[in-house]
């Protein structure tokens, strides 16, 4: 008999996820296309595998070696299980990103087919039998894994233990677990992957996340005097993000207490340009406040930074 469970569709209905055959591409929703082959491919896994998105998506298993998953669909299912880890992720979810509001009639076979070949690469890797790494869990799936086996996790923990140390006074431990994370991220988040509605909230999400470690970093560093050493990076960093106040406003504060009054008050006349030219806005009134401390300033180097707005929630 066949060992079926239901999941639910678009509209409020259901279906029922069978667990007996591997599904054909495409078709119509059989009792053998719509199968899950959770025991024709076991999705076991013993061997650890590392899973990063923070940057091109790359999975590699325990040796380096990178595991290659061809289909762009495959790669993209499993990106959306493993920014959501060891929840979830509803069918009608999957369905959303691969094809937004309008699926095709076959979507459902077809999602499950890509559940299937995932499985199946993953037991073409040496899986062995004592942990389930693809799960069904109706009215999805989800992506049982551990917290040293993703890179999101973990920049998601490091980040929040560095806010809470940032705010406790902990600058030095701040910093420390603030730059590990960011030294996480390899360029632009799921750089390889084409991202339908619901995985680009998480892209979103996570660039957000990046932003405000960088800043709180960044405010670490300045309570505990490292004011020169940061100059470069906030140099790349007000290109990077020329609409970026906080940034410019680093920069311009860092520049007057450290004997560059001149280069401080250019780099104030840069941001009011792209400010007035992008969006016909004068700087903000804490900025402009900073520019009458630094042509009031003495510029003194190793002063203490001038008045700017912090990066405290």
């Amino acid at each position: 008999m066949e060992d079926a469970e239901e999941c639910s569709t678009p509209g409020g209905g259901s279906v029922r996820m069978s667990r007996d055959r591997s599904p054909a591409m495409g078709g119509t929703h059989s009792s053998s296309a719509e199968s899950d082959v959770n025991q024709d491919v076991p999705s076991t896994i013993g061997d650890p595998m590392r899973f990063s998105f923070l940057g091109p998506f790359e999975i590699t298993v325990d040796d380096g070696r990178p595991f290659t998953l061809r289909s762009p669909k495959v790669r993209q299912v499993l990106t959306l299980l493993l920014v959501q880890p060891n929840d979830v992720v509803p069918v009608e979810t999957l369905m959303k990103e691969l094809w937004g509001e309008n699926p095709p009639r076959s979507s459902l076979t077809t999602l499950q087919t890509y559940i299937y070949h995932a499985r199946k690469a993953f037991a073409r890797e040496g899986a062995s039998a004592h942990r389930e790494l693809l799960v069904t869990s109706p009215p999805g799936y989800r992506m049982d894994v551990q917290g040293h086996e993703v890179d999101g996790i973990e920049f998601e923990e490091l980040v929040n233990r560095g806010r809470v140390e940032f705010r406790e006074g902990e600058d030095e431990r701040a910093s420390r677990h603030l730059r590990k994370a960011l030294g996480m991220c390899r360029g632009r988040i799921l750089a390889n992957i084409e991202t339908g509605e619901v995985l680009a909230a998480h892209v979103a999400y996570l660039e957000e996340l990046r932003l405000r470690a960088t800043e709180l970093a960044i405010e670490a560093e300045i309570r505990l005097g490292r004011h020169r050493e940061l100059i470069p990076e906030l140099r790349t960093l007000v290109k990077e993000h020329p609409l970026n106040e906080w940034f410019h406003a680093q920069l311009i504060s860092i520049l007057g207490v450290s004997g560059r009054r001149g280069e401080a008050l250019k780099a104030y006349q840069d941001l009011r340009g792209i400010l007035d030219d992008e969006l016909g806005l004068e700087p903000s009134d804490e900025l402009q406040r900073l520019q009458y401390e630094v042509l009031n300033s003495k510029g003194t180097p190793g002063s203490q930074p001038l008045p700017v707005f912090s990066a405290v929630e």
